[in-house]
């Protein structure tokens, strides 16, 4: 059912899972520019309908992407869950990343990128572009986990992996979800501006609360 044609688009074939996952993957990233801890379940369930649409595409590398994809998913849910919301609107505190926080990030950006594009390569059948591949799968797990983290790095990674994500979905025999990258981007660039302004905000608040602290703690 799941793998069955939705439609014709662009001369090639829309399944049902390609529809259905992408577009409750926008839903994920649409309530993660929103700082909704919802956006990790919702991203679990396009994760797992997104599994049918690689199997259908014979693309095991996206098959596998898709399962890490929901583990990730699934420890971020857990870090919000019990991460920081000093937030005024009770969501999620955001701020930009420490410069180790970022070149841990780069560094296995880096390094993942190179060892998965190996195995691709040596493991053919794994996918039939290894090094676009390569750079998504990593790429988005490094995207996922400076969200977790609430780091506003987390849309520059998401836009560097919509770069190469959408001429690669439409090779792919994936029309829809190239479609979707192409919203994605928009959408990463908005969440982006919401989340700079968000961390400009937040910082003469918690500056206006340790000032607080401190008075009280004065005798």
């Amino acid at each position: 059912m799941l793998n069955d044609e939705a439609f014709t688009a662009f001369g090639q074939h829309v399944i049902y899972s390609d529809l259905i996952g992408n577009v409750i993957g926008l839903a994920a990233l649409a309530l993660g520019w929103r700082r909704s801890v919802l956006t990790w379940p919702v991203q679990v369930l396009a994760g797992a309908v997104l599994v049918c649409a690689y199997y259908s595409a014979q693309l095991a590398g996206g098959v596998g992407k898709q399962l890490l994809v929901v583990l990730v998913a699934l420890w971020g849910w857990h870090q919000w869950r019990r991460g920081n919301r000093s937030a005024e609107d009770g969501a999620i505190t955001v701020r930009f990343a420490t410069a180790r926080e970022r070149g841990v990030l780069l560094a296995g950006t880096v390094l993942g990128t190179l060892a998965v594009g190996g195995l691709f390569t040596l493991v053919p059948e794994l996918s039939w572009n290894p090094w676009p591949d390569a750079y998504i799968f990593v790429g988005t797990l490094a995207a996922m986990t400076a969200q977790a983290r609430g780091l506003v790095e987390f849309w520059f990674a998401w836009l560097l992996v919509d770069i190469v994500g959408v001429p690669l979905a439409f090779s792919s025999g994936l029309p829809f979800s190239g479609l979707v990258y192409v919203v994605y981007l928009v959408l990463v660039l908005w969440g982006m501006r919401s989340w700079w302004r968000r961390t400009r905000t937040a910082a003469p608040a918690a500056s206006a609360q340790r000032e607080s602290a401190a008075e009280g703690a004065r005798p």
